[in-house]
């Protein structure tokens, strides 16, 4: 009868543990659903975030490449003015200022945009240095052009 007893109050608490403890479980399995719904909010929602930077990325990108091409424009179409400028100088002159620019790469571009009888002229008036350096940008940006 002890032994049934025994047994049986056994059974009884490991029948009301079992029950606590799946309650437990049950609200612990409630709170990682919830989460799990949480994190896939999240998720949805950087997505959303991520497609907008990625848009905003490739505007930017268009946006850039147009301001490159009109910052060429400008600079083009400012070497054409100071092409006309040099072509009105006597070619002595044009040639000693040509000689005397920091910037090879400007005196190029500068005789670029001249008249060829005019930028011969005022090469035949400059330093040999420079226009050895004047020759080899210009030989460049035709080998661009062709590409």
């Amino acid at each position: 009868m002890m032994r049934f007893l025994v047994v049986s109050l056994m059974t009884i608490s490991l029948s009301v543990f079992g029950q606590t403890e799946k309650k437990e479980i049950e609200k612990e399995i409630q709170k990682l659903q919830k989460l799990r719904d949480e994190i896939k909010q999240l998720i949805q929602k950087n997505e959303k975030t991520l497609e907008k930077i990625k848009k905003q990325r490739e505007e930017l990108a268009k946006e850039k490449q147009q301001l490159e091409k009109l910052k060429k424009e400008i600079i083009d179409e400012r070497y054409k003015k100071l092409a006309k400028v040099f072509e009105k100088m006597e070619p002595e002159l044009a040639g000693e200022k040509i000689s005397n620019m920091e910037d090879p790469k400007k005196a190029a571009y500068i005789i670029y945009n001249m008249k060829e009888s005019k930028a011969g002229a005022v090469l035949d008036n400059t330093s040999p240095d420079m226009v050895n350096q004047i020759v080899q940008i210009l030989t460049e940006l035709k080998k661009k052009e062709k590409n």
